[in-house]
């Protein structure tokens, strides 16, 4: 017996679309499978896949059409109810605004000066120390921003093994660290530069660059990169 006569529930798991999804991505999904896991189910006579399909038939498989059906169109098809036409009409919808909206551009580091511009916000007032890590991508453009550590007016505490743990995860080729000194002197401690020394160390066996660590002051910033301190 083929899937056609069979409910969705009896199909093989890596054929049902939550497993299928689950298991091979979205991406490996048809259309009348990404549209049957908006209705949910079907009816006794066909699954949610099945009347999919046969909608999808019936719009020539074009997903711009049916973005245009209202719900007297839907209504034919016995199963669709006033519910799940809406379910589908606002998935279109938001597609619609999704093509419509432009990829904002990630942020590109050049130089310390962009970095201290994206942190200087962030914790110029701030009255106690917090460490930060700065994720970029192969062409240094900003992955993600995180804060990694807080603590008192005299130190914090950056894990190493956390710091890298959020690099892989997140698939960074490079990263920069960054704190904050509440005195307003940017000088490093022993501290500090036994941290950069550490780290640069670890990145390299997994091959991650650590390109800066910037100390950050209400008036100006210590970097590692620019005084030649990343040994």
């Amino acid at each position: 017996m083929d899937n056609i006569r069979l409910s969705i529930h009896q199909w093989a798991e890596e054929d049902r679309p939550r497993e299928k999804m689950r298991m091979k991505g979205v991406g490996a999904l048809s259309d009348a499978e990404l549209l049957a896991m908006l209705i949910g189910s079907g009816t006794k006579e066909e699954s949610a896949v099945q009347l999919m399909r046969r909608l999808l038939s019936d719009c020539d498989h074009n997903l711009n059409e049916l973005s245009k059906w209202g719900y007297e169109r839907y209504a034919a098809y016995k199963g669709i109810g006033t519910a799940k036409a809406s379910t589908i009409m606002a998935a279109l919808e938001l597609g619609k605004r999704r093509a419509g909206q432009a990829v904002p551009e990630r942020e590109k580091i050049r130089c310390s000066a962009d970095i201290y511009r994206i942190f200087r916000p962030l914790m110029c007032d701030l009255t106690t120390e917090e460490g930060w890590l700065l994720l970029l991508n192969q062409a240094h453009r900003v992955i993600d921003k995180l804060r990694i550590s807080t603590g008192g007016i005299d130190g914090t505490y950056m894990d190493v093994r956390s710091i890298l743990r959020e690099a892989l995860l997140q698939r960074a080729t490079s990263i920069v660290v960054v704190h904050n000194h509440p005195s307003n002197n940017p000088v490093p401690s022993a501290a500090d530069r036994q941290l950069t020394a550490t780290l640069k160390r670890g990145a390299e066996t997994m091959n991650i660059r650590l390109i800066d660590h910037l100390i950050v002051c209400e008036d100006g910033y210590y970097s590692f990169a620019d005084e030649g301190a990343l040994i």
